[in-house]
């Protein structure tokens, strides 16, 4: 079943670049309007002139530095000021930090915290009893580092895992409901998250998806007669998830510290 996104005008975080954009994309592609939001204006701009000219899509761009306290009041009032209804979202906005904990810097854990999870939460609230109303979706882009403990990834990897599971929640309050809901797991990704966290060494050696995979594995999934809470993106992960069924919690912690370990060649 194609997943129809005629008549939605969906919302997109961090719309700038890498999943983001891919979406903002996609989505065009099949007929839905788009809000698209992040801090850089002129990216946004450009994605929106582009996405015009092909698919004579409806775009409005904002502005805003969502890791920013109150960013999700902040989003809902300009939306609410351009007088748009949200019928579609995509959390996809976030980043993460690399190395031992007790050696990160405690303002950018903060900033993290808020992006990856506090804002995520804020933005969906305000848009929720829009998003039920109607038949869009709710993607909220997670990781495969939800799974389990993630060491030098601690509080990304216990970020996500709190998109995990808030997720599949609103999954299930969600079925009486034209609203379908999907918790996205991508790997490493092909995007400019490695260049914020500072080394490819957080990529545990996996060889990277790209953008495009992750789209396209969401828009599969949300296509299903019955869409599932949660879906990992490449077979490869989703066999991982399997096997990491038969480990121990601790065994399969310790495996991905060994796999995330700092290299003595890393920049």
């Amino acid at each position: 079943m194609a997943l129809d996104l005629k008549n939605q005008t969906t919302l997109i975080t961090g719309a700038s670049s890498g999943i983001g954009r891919e979406f903002a994309r996609e989505f065009a592609a099949r007929g839905s309007r788009l809000i698209l939001v992040a801090r850089r204006l002129d990216r946004l701009d450009e994605l929106g002139q582009e996405l015009r000219a092909k698919h004579g899509t409806e775009v409005a761009t904002i502005q805003l530095d969502l890791a920013r306290p109150n960013a999700a009041d902040e989003l809902a009032r300009a939306v609410a000021d351009r007088r748009l209804t949200v019928t579609s979202l995509i959390n996809n906005a976030g980043f993460g930090t690399f190395g031992p904990f007790h050696q990160d810097d405690p303002a950018l854990l903060r900033e993290e915290l808020a992006l990856d999870v506090s804002t995520l939460v804020g933005i969906t609230r305000a848009f929720i009893e829009q998003l039920r109303a109607g038949n869009g979706v709710l993607i909220n882009i997670a990781s495969m580092a939800a799974y389990q403990g993630n060491p030098n990834m601690a509080v990304y990897g216990a970020a996500k895992a709190f998109v995990l599971s808030f997720t599949e929640g609103l999954w299930y309050e969600s079925r009486s409901t034209g609203l379908k809901v999907i918790a996205v797991s991508p790997g490493a990704t092909r995007t400019e998250f490695f260049d914020v966290v500072g080394t490819i060494d957080a990529a545990g050696g996996a060889r990277l998806q790209t953008p495009r995979a992750v789209v396209d594995t969401a828009i599969a999934a949300l296509g299903r007669r019955n869409p599932p809470p949660s879906i990992a993106v490449g077979r490869g992960n989703r066999a991982f998830l399997g096997l990491a069924k038969l480990l121990s919690r601790r065994r399969l912690t310790l495996a991905i510290g060994r796999l995330t370990a700092p290299k003595k060649n890393s920049a």
